[in-house]
């Protein structure tokens, strides 16, 4: 449609203008990460486990820390994202660190038109679903991308917590579950810098966890699990409490902040 056309013209230039705040910021942690600290979370890391030699797609890398920090554990690693500054910035960094991940700009739904190759593994992560209309023909792709026996991991943000309305600072419950229709936000600032005076301008839609599921089942995948838990990874939502295991969670949380799905490609 012409109209989501529209939009995700309107969200490539947001994540363009997000790159460089991004690649400073203090969640992004550049100096560190090229000194070799992985920016990979434990959930993502107990999931796939051994990567070495294996072959990696990785979908909406913004500017390819993780696809590079799989690299570093011997992936043979390819990422994928809309916005052509993060791509550019992901390959400095590939050649900076001597690395040998490939990284290609395109619109994830239009993968398959860009990418030949199948994979041992198709990894995405956090805030990545809410930019796509429609996840059939994300699963579809996913499931392409696939070498039969391959894996699908994704971890990302609850449906819950986009319920709520976060762009004055605190969390007002607006949106439905699952909500069809589009929702446009323009906010000042980004969640890894709330002080930048970047316009956010963006437009995102809700998915429930059965859409997510049976979007992949639909596809051909058989769902290995499905877990969901109380604590995220990132400071990205209002009044967040930092935990002992350094994992931040609401001081009455009262639903799950992430969930994780491995499935295979039988």
């Amino acid at each position: 449609m012409q109209e989501n056309t529209n939009y995700f013209k309107v969200n490539k230039e947001t994540w363009n203008k997000k790159v460089s705040i991004h690649a400073k910021s203090d969640m992004y942690n550049m100096a560190e990460f090229k000194a070799g600290k992985t920016s990979l979370m434990p959930y993502e890391l107990k999931a796939l486990d051994e990567v070495n030699g294996k072959s990696l797609l990785h979908l909406q890398c913004h500017f390819g820390q993780d696809t590079l920090s799989w690299s570093r554990m011997g992936a043979n690693c390819v990422g994928v994202d809309l916005s052509d500054e993060g791509i550019k910035l992901a390959k400095q960094l590939n050649e900076e660190l001597k690395l040998n991940a490939e990284f290609i700009c395109c619109n994830v739904l239009d993968t398959s038109k860009n990418v030949d190759a199948t994979f041992d593994i198709v990894f995405t992560s956090y805030g990545v679903i809410g930019w796509l209309p429609d996840l059939k023909p994300w699963a579809k792709m996913i499931a392409e991308r696939l070498k039969i026996g391959g894996t699908f991991y994704m971890v990302e943000f609850h449906p819950i917590l986009w319920m709520f309305d976060y762009t004055d600072g605190e969390a007002k419950l607006k949106y439905h579950y699952n909500q069809k229709d589009v929702i446009y936000e323009e906010y000042k600032g980004t969640y890894a810098d709330q002080s930048s005076n970047m316009m956010s301008k963006e437009y995102g839609w809700n998915h429930g966890l059965a859409d997510v599921i049976n979007a992949l089942i639909e596809a051909g995948l058989q769902i290995e699990y499905l877990n969901e838990y109380d604590e995220s990874p990132y400071d990205v939502f209002p009044n967040l409490i930092q935990t002992k295991s350094g994992m931040y969670k609401m001081e009455d949380q009262l639903f799950p902040m992430i969930f994780e799905v491995k499935a295979l490609k039988v």
